[in-house]
């Protein structure tokens, strides 16, 4: 209370109300954020106290009075926190994103080089197989019709707009066509074709069963532009 520049309980007290109210009001548990905590009398003062969490101290000072110079420093406080937990978030997903979008190169790297020596001889052979591949994750759609649903320019990557999911799934699917060409000891464009379509609509299935159908998945920002910031400001973190 003294923290806040409130010098009256009774004033205090309908602050704290008025938090609680809002915690009530985002969908939380008042008394998850607010718990009533044993106090001594110190004399006319009302028997009240609280422990707060971080989320209660943020919705107390958000609804305390803005006139005074303390709110108005938890304020900006609390909004700068705020900010910072969001660019933390930020740069989790896309370091997520990049290690996924770095693995899915790795395996299209190594399945290219499998299919090259088992049948697939031209560049336009591989480009058949990998649209193959999408047609059936995508449930039918070529690489050329996502890109224009998606507004992805067709010089670019279909895998660089993609999130973290569907670089997810379209590695575990060329991984596992990789293994089983191995595996089984698959020669020509038949075989090789068939075995990345299976393994496609397999890994499609179990997306489905989770409610995820990838064809409607929006397109994340381009990883070359995450690439280029993140060039950009490693300079300025040392």
């Amino acid at each position: 209370m003294p923290l806040l520049g409130y010098v009256k309980w009774q004033k205090f007290y309908e602050v704290i109300k008025k938090g609680e109210t809002a915690c009530k009001l985002s969908g939380q548990p008042i008394s998850n954020h607010f718990l009533p905590a044993p106090v001594k009398s110190t004399g006319g003062r009302p028997q009240n106290n609280y422990f707060l969490t971080r989320f209660a101290c943020y919705l107390i000072a958000q609804n305390g009075d803005p006139r005074k110079p303390e709110i108005a420093i938890a304020q900006s406080y609390f909004a700068t926190q705020t900010r910072k937990q969001e660019l933390s978030q930020q740069i989790n997903n896309e370091n997520r994103r990049l290690e996924a979008r770095s693995k899915l190169k790795e395996t299209e790297t190594k399945i290219e080089s499998t299919v090259y020596t088992r049948g697939i001889k031209y560049p336009v052979e591989f480009a058949t197989f990998k649209n193959k591949h999408i047609q059936a994750l995508y449930g039918g759609l070529s690489i050329n019709q996502l890109k224009e649903s998606r507004k992805i320019p067709q010089n670019r990557s279909l895998a660089d707009f993609d999130t973290q999911i569907e670089l997810k799934a379209k590695d575990f699917a060329l991984a596992m066509t990789d293994h089983n060409i191995h595996q089984k000891n698959l020669y020509g464009k038949p075989a090789l074709n068939a075995e990345v379509v299976k393994n496609s609509q397999v890994t499609r299935k179990a997306l489905l069963s989770r409610g995820i159908q990838p064809e409607n998945l929006p397109s994340e920002e381009d990883i070359k532009q995450i690439e280029s910031r993140r060039k950009t400001l490693i300079p300025l973190q040392k």
